[in-house]
C-alpha cells in the first residue's frame, strides 16, 4: 500500500463531510415538487414529493431519537420498494444510526441469525410480512421493538410480535423540526448481508463517504446515466444492495421516482411503466424475463421505456437483443457485488467503437463492461501473478476502490484482501481496451481435462434457442476428464426441443470440446433470494448424475 505524503501547501476549500442526509436536503431544496410514486402493499398508488419525503424522514428521525436510537445503532427493515422504506433510508442513516436492510425471501432462521449478528435494536416491516416476523421475532435477542409500516387501522389487535408499534403513529407523534447531525463521513451508514448461498451470510458495512461517492459515480453518463429528465423505476429491491444505490442517486439528480412495491410480475410492471411514463429501470434477468414474456404474448410495445441496466447475474444476449431490436430499449450490462456497494462496471461503447459493424458492437455490449472511475481491477493466476489484458486469458478477478469493503462486519472471515485488492470470486477476461467479461464464478467453473470451461457462455448460447426459457450449466463427474458440462434447461411454454437438437445448436459457436455432453430438462430452476439461479442447488439435484457413454 502506498504511503500518504504530507504536502507543504494545503488547499483552501471548505471542509464539508459527505453525509447521506445531504442528498434528501438537496432533493427537497432543489427538486422539492418532483414526484415519488409508490404502489403500496395495500394495493393502491401513493403519490407525494421529495419535499414531503424529507419532512416525514425528519419526523421519523425524531421518532428514532425518542426510542433511544443513537449513533451507530443498527435498525433493520423488511420492506419492499416504497415511500416509507425511502423515508427510513434517510431517517436512519441521516440521524447517525445504521440502516440494515434484510431480504424477506430468506428463511426465518437465516433472518434471525442476521438480526442477531447485526445486533439490530428495532425492526420495521411491511404488513404482509407479519407472519414471517411472528416466525422469528422470539429469537431476536437484541431487538427492543418492532414497527409495522402501516396506519393505525391496519395494526392487528393481537399479535405474537412483542412491543409492536405503528409506523404512522410514530410519524404523527413527532415534529418535522429536526436538524440533521454532522459527524465523520467515515461513520457507518448501512449494512447489507451477502446472500449466504454457502455458509452464513456476511455483512458489508458501508460508510456515508463510500455511499455518496458511489452515488456520484453511478449517475455518470457511462454508468447508470440518471438525470432529472428521467422517470426511474427500480425493479431491483431496496433490500438487495440498496437497490444498486438508486434510492440515493435518483434523489441526487431530482428524477421522478416510481416504486413497484411487491408486484414484480410482468403485467404489473408493464402497467406501471406505461401509466407513470417510466424511461429507465434496473433489475436482474429473471425479472425481465417475466416482463418480456408478458409484452411478447400480448403484442405490446413500450411508449416511454428507453433504457435499462441489467445486472446481478449475466444478461443472456438473447434478452439483450430482444429489448434492443424488438422494443427499442437500450440495455446497459453492469456488474458488481454486495461487497462493492455494488457497482463496479457498466458496458457502454466508446467513440472508436461506433464505426464497427453491429455484430462487433454487440459483442462488446454483451460483456460486463468498463470500470467506473473509482474502481480498479486486474486478473491474476492462482499464484497471484497479474495476467494480460488480451480478451482471451482468463483469471481470478480482483478489485479495489473507495466503495469496496476492506473487511466484513465484525471481521467475519478474517483478512479478506490480497495485497490491498478484494478477490471477487469471479473468473474473467479483460480486453485490451479494458472491457471485462465474467466467464464464471470460480466455484462454478467446469474443470475438464485440466482445462477450464466457462458455464456462462454455454448458458447464453442455449438461451438463444427459441425453445429455451432458462438454462444453467454445471460440471458433473467424468471418469476420464474429471468434469464435463451438463446443460439443465427449462423449455418455453408450448415449445419442444430434443437433447440432440440442443447439442447440435452449439456447432460452430464454441470449441468442440466445450460442447455439453448431455441435456436435462426440468420444470424450473432454483432461484435464490436475490433472483439468481442457485448452481449449488442444481449440483445437489444432479449429484451422482451418469453422463451417457459414447
Amino acid at each position: 500500500m502506498a504511503e500518504y505524503m504530507k504536502s507543504p501547501l494545503m488547499g483552501q476549500m471548505m471542509s464539508q463531510p459527505l453525509l447521506i442526509s445531504s442528498i434528501i436536503q438537496h432533493a427537497d431544496r432543489h427538486f422539492g415538487s418532483n414526484e415519488i410514486v409508490s404502489r403500496r402493499v395495500e394495493g393502491d398508488l401513493h403519490r407525494y414529493t421529495y419535499r414531503d419525503c424529507h419532512r416525514r424522514a425528519k419526523q421519523m428521525a425524531n421518532a428514532l431519537k425518542s426510542l433511544d436510537v443513537t449513533i451507530g445503532d443498527r435498525v433493520a427493515t423488511l420492506a419492499w420498494n416504497g415511500y416509507r422504506h425511502l423515508e427510513l433510508y434517510y431517517a436512519i442513516s441521516g440521524s447517525g444510526a445504521v440502516m440494515h436492510t434484510i431480504n424477506p425471501r430468506l428463511h426465518p432462521e437465516q433472518i434471525a441469525y442476521i438480526v442477531n449478528h447485526a445486533e439490530d435494536q428495532y425492526l420495521f416491516f411491511e404488513i404482509n410480512f407479519l407472519p414471517l416476523v411472528e416466525a422469528f421475532a422470539a429469537h431476536c435477542k437484541t431487538v427492543r421493538g418492532f414497527v409495522m409500516m402501516c396506519d393505525r387501522e391496519r395494526l392487528p389487535a393481537e399479535s405474537k410480535v412483542p412491543n409492536l408499534m405503528c409506523y404512522e403513529d410514530l410519524i404523527e407523534k413527532h415534529s418535522p423540526d429536526y436538524v440533521w447531525p454532522v459527524f465523520d463521513e467515515n461513520s457507518a451508514s448501512s449494512l447489507c448481508y451477502t446472500s449466504g448461498t454457502t455458509g452464513n451470510p456476511k455483512g458489508a458495512l458501508y460508510s456515508h463517504r463510500s455511499t455518496i461517492l458511489h452515488s456520484y459515480a453511478s449517475t455518470m453518463p457511462d454508468a447508470l446515466n440518471v438525470s432529472a429528465r428521467d422517470t426511474v423505476l427500480p425493479v431491483v429491491p431496496m433490500f438487495h444492495v440498496n437497490a444498486w444505490g438508486l434510492p440515493y442517486s435518483v434523489p441526487l439528480t431530482g428524477a421522478k421516482l416510481v416504486f413497484p412495491g411487491p408486484a414484480l410480475d410482468g403485467k404489473s410492471l408493464y402497467e406501471l411503466f406505461e401509466a407513470e411514463k417510466v424511461t429507465f429501470s434496473a433489475g436482474v434477468p429473471t425479472v425481465w424475463l417475466g416482463l418480456l414474456n408478458h409484452v411478447g404474448q400480448n403484442e405490446l410495445t413500450f411508449s416511454t421505456f428507453r433504457r435499462t441496466v441489467i445486472g446481478g447475474s449475466a444478461c443472456p444476449p438473447a434478452m439483450m437483443h430482444a429489448f434492443q431490436d424488438k422494443y427499442g430499449v437500450e440495455v446497459v450490462h453492469a456488474w458488481g457485488m454486495t461487497e462493492m456497494s455494488p457497482l463496479g462496471t457498466a458496458c457502454t461503447l466508446q467513440s472508436h467503437h461506433m464505426a464497427l459493424p453491429k455484430e462487433e458492437r454487440n459483442a462488446i455490449l454483451e460483456k460486463q463492461g468498463h470500470v467506473i472511475y473509482g474502481v480498479d481491477m486486474k486478473i491474476v493466476d492462482d499464484a497471484g501473478n497479474e495476467l494480460p489484458w488480451d480478451g482471451k486469458t482468463y483469471g481470478n478477478l480482483l478489485v479495489k476502490g473507495p466503495w469496496i469493503i476492506s473487511s466484513y462486519f465484525k471481521d467475519e472471515g478474517g483478512d479478506v484482501l490480497e495485497d490491498g485488492w478484494f478477490p471477487t470470486g469471479d473468473v474473467a477476461t479483460i480486453s485490451p481496451d479494458g472491457y471485462m467479461q465474467v466467464t464464471d464464478r470460480s466455484k462454478d467453473v467446469i474443470k475438464s481435462g485440466g482445462e477450464w470451461i466457462g458455464s456462462i457462455d454455454l448458458e447464453n448460447i442455449a438461451m438463444a434457442h427459441p425453445a429455451v426459457q432458462q438454462a444453467a450449466c454445471i460440471g458433473v463427474f467424468h471418469p476420464k476428464w474429471d468434469e464435463r458440462p451438463l446443460l439443465v434447461v427449462v423449455k418455453r411454454l408450448g415449445a419442444e426441443v430434443t437433447k440432440e437438437e440442443l447439442v447440435r445448436f452449439y456447432d460452430g459457436k464454441i470449441a468442440k470440446w466445450w460442447t455439453p455432453d448431455d441435456v436435462a430438462f426440468v420444470d424450473a430452476l432454483p432461484i435464490g433470494a436475490t433472483g439468481k439461479v442457485l448452481k449449488n442447488k442444481i449440483r445437489e439435484q444432479f449429484k451422482g448424475y451418469q453422463l451417457p457413454t459414447a
